[in-house]
């Protein structure tokens, strides 16, 4: 395994109710964004456009609006003190992933994932007590994704990668994918799993629903084709962290349990091992928003298995991180600290006391 231990030391200087508050989901963008398009001679790639100290608009070069954005999305010192504000110790940044560019050429796509993680090992240098780094790699090319991972975990020190809930149009048990997976298994490299490019027209385009509802749905259906697909029985060190509290599976595992076992031919075509006996063996975030959800879906997944993420720095993640744990009346101290610190490090494969 080629990882990284990062030491902690405390710059808000005041007594906390936990040891460590690392937060695992976040993400953030290089201050400034090559011209792609010019580069590869066709376009569909992000810019940021009407960049100010403060904000930003990240734009699709044919001059489709995606978001706007604050300076905490790129600059590392406002992170910091957004942190210092929130009392967290620690950052994992990713990017966003609107950034994988799957559906770009494989070599302009790995041109892409370098460019973001090799800034984003930069950031992780500048403040190595502060921040971690998870990469990304092109996954629709899965032989040149297993050497970026490779780059990313023994060249550069990341801490894993992040990938999206499907590729183009394969899911993530397709068996072109299996290059990644056996790459990802011999490094034990932790991966987070992320829903992207989600439905967004038709039914979808009213209500902010390709991230209310699109997003868990993506989400569920990449835990469920990676159980019922075999892909944790084919690999079973895999580490795997799914987004946003896994979307809906927590809540509609007994329907696909159910299915599973009353439809073989079609769910169980592929591993003979039912979704639940896989429960365990996987990790999810706590970013549900709500402290009732956040208490079943650790009843559900395992309190050793929920790991503190927020979605920082966008209007849809925790803006008080860590607060459905921290005033979760339905969790001992024990808990809340596995919640809080515990699980991210045993999921990243670190010491705890190397952050302390």
């Amino acid at each position: 395994m080629c990882n990284q231990t990062i030491p902690y030391t405390d710059p808000a200087k005041k007594a906390k109710l936990y040891s460590l508050k690392i937060d695992f989901h976040t993400h953030i963008l290089p201050e400034t964004i090559p011209d792609f398009k010019k580069e590869f001679g066709y376009g569909g790639f992000i810019t940021l456009k009407n960049k100010t100290k403060e904000k930003a608009d990240m734009v699709r070069d044919d001059g489709h609006f995606f978001r706007a954005i604050d300076t905490n999305c790129w600059s590392p010192e406002a992170r910091l003190a957004d942190m210092n504000r929130l009392g967290v110790n620690v950052q994992v940044l990713s990017t966003v992933p609107v950034m994988f560019s799957y559906w770009a050429k494989p070599n302009d796509a790995l041109r892409v994932a370098q460019f973001l993680n090799d800034d984003i090992a930069a950031t992780c240098a500048k403040y190595p007590k502060r921040f971690l780094g998870i990469g990304s790699v092109p996954l629709q090319e899965p032989s040149l994704a297993a050497e970026e991972l490779k780059r990313c975990m023994c060249t550069l020190k990341l801490a894993g990668v992040q990938i999206g809930s499907h590729v183009n149009e394969w899911n993530l048990d397709a068996p072109e994918l299996e290059p990644f997976w056996k790459m990802a298994e011999e490094l034990k490299a932790p991966v987070l799993i992320h829903p992207w490019d989600m439905e967004q027209g038709g039914r979808y385009k009213d209500y902010w629903a390709p991230w209310l509802v699109g997003m868990p749905a993506e989400t569920t259906l990449a835990i469920m084709t990676i159980l019922m697909g075999g892909v944790l029985e084919r690999h079973p060190d895999l580490r795997l962290c799914f987004a946003h509290g896994g979307g809906t599976f927590a809540f509609t595992l007994g329907r696909i349990e159910h299915g599973y076992n009353a439809r073989p031919d079609l769910c169980a075509t592929k591993c003979k091992k039912s979704p639940r006996s896989f429960v365990g063996k996987f990790w999810v975030d706590t970013a549900v928003h709500d402290n009732d959800a956040l208490a079943y879906l650790v009843s559900v997944i395992g309190q050793d298995k929920v790991i503190l993420g927020s979605d920082y720095p966008f209007p849809l993640g925790e803006q008080n991180v860590g607060e459905c744990v921290e005033t979760n009346t339905k969790f001992t101290s024990d808990i809340k600290d596995k919640l809080m610190a515990k699980n991210c490090v045993e999921f990243l494969g670190i010491k705890e006391e190397d952050f302390i």
